[in-house]
């Protein structure tokens, strides 16, 4: 899976987009089982969110997945360290995203996160 540049994180979904999601996600909890997918797809459009507790309740879902879905722990960290520098929790999305650089020097998205996160630790504020 090709991960999102920050760019892409600060384009929040339309209140219609973000309610099909939330009303997949409700459903499945109604059912009794919550997909990963779903779970995952929910937690990235509140990420994407401007507003405050969305983006908190995105990192927390992020957060139970990569604890419960090891084979989706590649992907939390990115989106777990972009939550988390959107949230302006620079340790956070520096130890997430440093994670994933051990893995995936190469990995340009989470290099390009890496130089804001930095610039966010030197500046003391994120520019979302």
């Amino acid at each position: 899976m090709t991960l999102p540049y920050v760019v892409d994180a600060q384009t929040s979904l339309s209140p219609a987009e973000l309610q099909v999601l939330h009303d997949q996600y409700e459903s499945e909890a109604a059912a009794g089982h919550i997909t990963t997918q779903t779970k995952f797809n929910y937690a990235w459009a509140l990420i994407k969110s401007q507003n405050r507790q969305q983006m908190l309740q995105g990192v927390a879902l992020l957060t139970d997945i990569y604890r419960s879905d090891p084979p989706r722990r590649r992907e939390c960290l990115y989106y777990l360290s972009l939550g988390h520098y959107k949230l302006s929790n620079f340790d956070e999305a520096k130890r997430f995203n440093g994670l994933l650089l051990e893995r995936e020097p190469n990995n340009l998205q989470a290099q390009s996160l890496n130089a804001l996160i930095e610039k966010g630790i030197a500046r003391g504020t994120c520019l979302c």
